[in-house]
């Protein structure tokens, strides 16, 4: 699927490897650049959904944002804009990267 970045500090973290607003442990690091990469990877969303380790779902209060788990607290939030109607396909737009209590 492809991947754009609507946060520029998630882009430049993502491509020089730092970010002044995202200063993240290496683990998390690590898991972030795994992440993006396995959805760059993903040809429909199943392949998101198939793979549990990712906790790939829909987040309340929003039509298309969805999340992955980056590690236990960390999750990384996109937009899913969909190029078909069975919504298998589509643009990811990597919007936050934040902590999450209730996992």
């Amino acid at each position: 699927m492809k991947i754009e970045f609507k946060n520029k500090h998630l882009l430049r973290l993502y491509t020089e490897g730092n970010s002044r607003k995202y200063n993240l442990p290496k683990t998390v690091l690590e898991k972030y650049f795994m992440r993006v990469q396995q959805l760059e990877a993903a040809v429909t969303i199943y392949d998101l959904w198939k793979t549990s380790a990712l906790n790939f779902e829909a987040l309340q209060g929003f039509q298309n944002r969805y999340s992955v788990r980056l590690e236990k607290k960390w999750r990384l939030e996109m937009e899913i804009e969909w190029e078909d109607r069975e919504k298998t396909k589509g643009i990811i737009s990597i919007v936050e990267l934040s902590k999450h209590y209730e996992d």
